[in-house]
């Protein structure tokens, strides 16, 4: 019902329960490579493919064990038969799986999520460029201030999201594999790390969050970023002011209105991230000794919809400014008879762009 506004892009199948399976799967594979002669671990492989599997048994199973990763095992081993059974999740515990799942779901997300970031401060390059001598009210405390030029309005949109989406791109996303209590060789971890193409940490992190928390930081800010973005577009948008146009959406009651639905879904999106955000980050503290008795659990669906949030707020953003109708000319008529100076705006816009560019 909801899907439309809260998974808008590519970015929620790509944390699907499909995804996460054969997210778990591949760090099997990996794991059996690692570990296993040639032979026995090609086979495994072959058989770490979500759809030979059943989601609703192992979603039962998840239910009895706190984990999916138990009922995944034993449907994995038995698929595989009793000659390969042994070389299955050898050495490993479920944190070790659902933790590196967990790391190669959220990059595998943040390809298309990094894409729109990257059309959202593309448009934006393009309004800065369009309108980079075009007046327009400057406005603090939602109260007249003084003519700026509506060009740096948009580049200051483009620079929040570039840096912003490169916060998110140095955010380091390590395999997991050190064992019941974190003291295995850290040789399986490098070489797990090597065939999935994430990085080898220092120690295991089972019950040291950090990376958890990054992540979330940076898809909070990606996604505070173009929250920002739609407030302006929604406040410029209104009918006594005027300079924009975003969408047409209309109402069921009055038929005179275009709404914004980009900058409105946006915002939906947006608002409901902070408290994501809080809740990866509250599960940093709550970690009991080796292994967390809750909090670790916690995390997997709030990643989830954080993710799948994130990348609505950021695909809505690049649609609703790839389409925004600015009008200079009501812009001009709202500044009335005030003096405009635009100061040094070409400069910083250059500058900007410059930045943008690189």
């Amino acid at each position: 019902m909801f899907g439309g506004i809260y998974a808008r892009g590519e970015v929620a199948a790509c944390v699907s329960d499909e995804a996460w399976l054969q997210g778990m799967l591949d760090v099997e594979a990996a794991l059996a490579r690692a570990c296993a002669p040639a032979r026995e671990a090609a086979e495994i492989a072959a058989a770490c493919r979500a759809e030979f599997f059943d989601l609703g048994a192992l979603g039962a199973g998840a239910a009895e064990n706190a984990t999916p990763v138990v009922p995944l095992v034993a449907a994995l081993r038995e698929a595989v038969g009793p000659e390969l059974a042994a070389y299955v999740h050898e050495g490993a515990t479920s944190q070790d799986i659902v933790d590196t799942a967990a790391m190669l779901v959220s990059r595998r997300a943040c390809v298309p999520l990094m894409t729109d970031a990257g059309r959202v401060s593309d448009a934006a390059a393009s309004l800065a460029e369009e309108h980079r001598s075009t007046p327009v009210l400057g406005r603090t405390l939602l109260q007249h201030a003084v003519p700026m030029s509506f060009g740096l309005k948009a580049a200051g949109w483009m620079t929040a999201i570039d840096e912003a989406a490169r916060d998110l791109a140095a955010v380091e996303l390590a395999v997991q594999m050190g064992g019941p209590v974190g003291s295995r060789s850290p040789s399986v971890a490098s070489a797990v790390a090597s065939a999935l193409g994430l990085a080898e940490p220092v120690l295991s992190w089972h019950t040291d969050r950090r990376r958890v928390v990054r992540l979330a930081s940076a898809l909070g800010a990606l996604a505070a970023a173009c929250g920002k973005v739609a407030l302006d577009v929604a406040l410029l948008a209104q009918n006594e002011v005027g300079e924009v146009r975003a969408g047409s959406g209309g109402s069921s009651s009055m038929p005179h209105k275009r709404n914004p639905v980009p900058a409105v879904s946006v915002r939906a999106c947006a608002m409901r991230v902070p408290g994501l955000v809080a809740t990866l980050a509250g599960a940093m503290a709550e970690q009991e000794h080796e292994r967390a008795a809750g909090a670790w659990q916690a995390e997997w669906g709030t990643l989830s919809d954080l993710l799948s949030l994130t990348g609505s707020a950021v695909a809505w953003t690049a649609e609703m400014l790839s389409e925004l109708e600015v009008d200079p000319e009501r812009m001009r008529a709202n500044l009335g008879s005030a003096d405009v100076d635009l100061g040094a705006a070409g400069e910083l816009i250059d500058r900007a762009l410059a930045a943008h560019r690189e």
